[in-house]
């Protein structure tokens, strides 16, 4: 009786585990704007492409997608959800709100729009990352008040990673900025990489059992 009740776990466990094999690569989809898809960058120096290179150096093999679109808004990344995050995919970056910010967007409509979109990914059993944004201060102290907390209150509510601000180290800062001063150069995106590589390591080691 004990070696039948042993045999069961066995064959209930094994699966599970077959599951998170540590080499199999991880389904990762990076959904953003023109900051993730590498506006005026080539493809290799794109954070999705520095960031999937600097995972397997750490040993984590990444089946990774730039979903990221230029002009983006959080409510256009919501509409297009669906095509861009395929079936099968393990987890997802959210990189979007810099347009929201840019353009003076209600940050309510913004606060929608991505709670839906981590609502819609967790539904589907995919594990979500957030990465934060502020907003420019020729709005006014009011507008960044609502707009700065609603990625810091989405990560609390619905309990997922959050990197607070995409563009720590990089932002304002003329050496690391293309010529628009908005979109990093290669050098940015290096950097960028590198300080949110903690991060995401610990959002996706769990999901190969590590």
């Amino acid at each position: 009786m004990h070696i039948l009740v042993l045999m069961l776990g066995l064959m209930t466990v094994g699966p599970a585990l077959a599951g998170a094999d540590p080499a199999k690569p991880i389904k990762l989809v990076v959904l953003g704007d023109s900051l993730s898809a590498g506006l005026g960058l080539s493809a290799s120096d794109s954070f999705p492409s520095k960031l999937q290179k600097a995972l397997q150096s750490k040993g984590l093999p990444i089946d990774l997608t730039n979903a990221g679109v230029s002009g983006d808004t959080s409510s256009g990344g919501r509409d297009r959800l669906d095509w861009s995050v395929a079936e099968g995919t393990e987890a997802v970056i959210v990189e979007l709100g810099a347009n929201d910010a840019l353009r003076g967007i209600d940050p309510a409509v913004t606060r929608k729009a991505l709670t839906e979109i981590v609502t819609r990914l967790k539904a589907r059993g995919i594990a979500v990352m957030l990465c934060g944004m502020l907003a420019p201060p020729n709005y006014g102290s009011d507008y960044a008040a609502k707009f700065n907390v609603i990625y810091p209150d989405l990560a609390k509510q619905f309990d997922v990673p959050l990197y607070p601000f995409f563009l720590d180290g990089v932002a304002a800062d003329a050496k690391l900025n293309q010529a628009d001063g908005i979109h990093p150069t290669a050098a940015g995106v290096d950097i960028i990489v590198s300080r949110m590589l903690p991060t995401v390591e610990a959002f996706l080691r769990p999901l190969r059992g590590q």
